[in-house]
This record gives C-alpha cells, structure tokens and sequence, in this order.
C-alpha cells in the first residue's frame, strides 16, 4: 500500500496534529500540522451557542481534513470522543468515503512520541 496516502491525526476538541508522509521518496513520517480549533463565544442563548458550535466544528474538521489529500488510511487517536465524530465527518465527505479508518484514545504526546506512535500504527 501507498504509504504517502496513510495520515495519523491525534485531537482534542481545540488542538490536533496531522502526522503523514510529507516526501514520497524519502518516505519518513513527519508532523504536517498543527490546528488549533477557534472556542465558542458564550452566548445568552443555547441554540445561538449550539449553532456556533457544530458551525466551529465543521470549520475544524474541514482545517485537518485539508491536510490529508487522497487518504487511504487513517489513525485518530485523542481524548474524549472528538476523534469519532471526526471519522464520521469524513465519512460524510465524499473525498474521505472510502477512507479506511482507526481510532484509540491517547493522552497528548510530544511531537516525536506522536510520529513514534503513528509510525506503529501505520505499518
């Protein structure tokens, strides 16, 4: 398998850090990204702020989803559930739809324990 097409994405529901194959001859697994997702604006109503919310989180998604170009496999790992609503966001969007997807929970890492821990689920 392509291994220029294989992305790991570790997130929470503010910070995530796209690990793929920037240089398909050197074929080296590299941090490509870091996304910080944009914290809702208190608001006096709870629909205004739901709204805001799936609205940021789309935005979100949309940002990393931007760095994984022609994806065959991914691995999402985090904290909470942020990772599974992310695999169902993909799965909505065309480009992504035959995407084989992984997900586990990890505790934020350092960016070389990252690629470290990406390069064993990858392979």
């Amino acid at each position: 398998m392509n291994k220029q097409k294989k992305f790991g994405v570790w997130m929470d529901t503010q910070h995530a850090t796209v690990v793929g194959y920037e240089n398909p001859e050197t074929e080296i697994l590299t941090v490509l990204a870091h996304i910080a997702g944009e914290a809702v604006s208190p608001s006096p109503s709870n629909k205004n702020e739901n709204n805001q919310k799936q609205m940021l989180q789309a935005k979100f998604f949309k940002e990393i989803a931007a760095h994984m170009v022609n994806a065959t496999h991914l691995h999402a790992t985090g904290t909470g559930q942020v990772q599974e609503q992310f695999i169902h966001y993909l799965a909505e969007t065309p480009q992504f739809k035959n995407t084989k997807t992984e997900e586990s929970t990890a505790n934020k890492m350092s960016d070389e324990r990252l690629v470290e821990f990406f390069a064993e689920k990858l392979n």
